[in-house]
């Protein structure tokens, strides 16, 4: 049987827990309302690059770096777990432990994204860059860089957009300032884009078992 203070401690977190899920869900439905044509833009940048026979490349810090790795294992693997369908390219610039502490240690942390751009980016390619603040030196850098080699650009930010909003061709800002809904929303939004992308190039999808990987 719970002690009075554990009770109260359980009561404190059920409401803070639920309060965070409610204001996450809020975020949500406000990037539904503002985001959904700049969403459906990426997803038309993305299909193009696929359908030409190029791949998307993902950079991002922290939990965007697992965002970048969780969108490229949708694309590569399979969104929809009971359609079968070709592998897609798309490559996080984040997993590399050997060349990221090794380009790090003897250059700096800011270049390790744009290094492997410049390495594996073509013009027919697409980067999406990740920053809840849009200013993440790394992820600038990644998308000057493939700016200049002709990649398609999009980001995914915040409310401001940061220095990204300047220099992608395309961003999407999720209207908050608090880190965790803004990333909350990524990755909802990153869904939405392996979805309408397997819609687009493979038909249309079923309401069978979605999976995510």
């Amino acid at each position: 049987m719970m002690a009075k203070h554990e009770m109260m401690e359980k009561d404190f977190w059920t409401a803070a827990i639920r309060e965070h899920i409610l204001d996450s869900a809020d975020v949500k439905r406000q990037v539904a309302d503002h985001c959904a044509d700049d969403i459906a833009m990426a997803v038309a940048v993305i299909v193009d690059v696929l359908r030409s026979g190029g791949k998307v490349l993902l950079c991002g810090n922290g939990g965007s770096a697992a965002d970048c790795q969780h969108i490229a294992a949708e694309l590569t693997s399979a969104l929809i777990k009971d359609r079968i369908r070709p592998a897609l390219p798309a490559l996080a610039l984040t997993t590399d432990t050997s060349f990221l502490t090794a380009n790090a240690n003897d250059f700096g942390f800011e270049g390790v994204f744009a290094r492997q751009v410049e390495a594996l980016g073509r013009p027919e390619d697409v980067l999406i860059g990740i920053s809840t603040s849009g200013n993440s030196p790394n992820v600038v850098q990644a998308i000057s860089q493939a700016r200049k080699l002709g990649l398609r650009t999009i980001a995914l930010t915040g409310r401001t957009g940061g220095r990204l909003a300047d220099d992608a061709e395309l961003v999407i800002r999720v209207p908050s300032d608090n880190t965790s809904h803004i990333q909350e929303s990524h990755i909802t939004i990153g869904h939405s884009v392996c979805a309408m992308v397997e819609q687009a190039l493979f038909g249309d999808i079923r309401e069978a078992a979605i999976t995510t990987v």
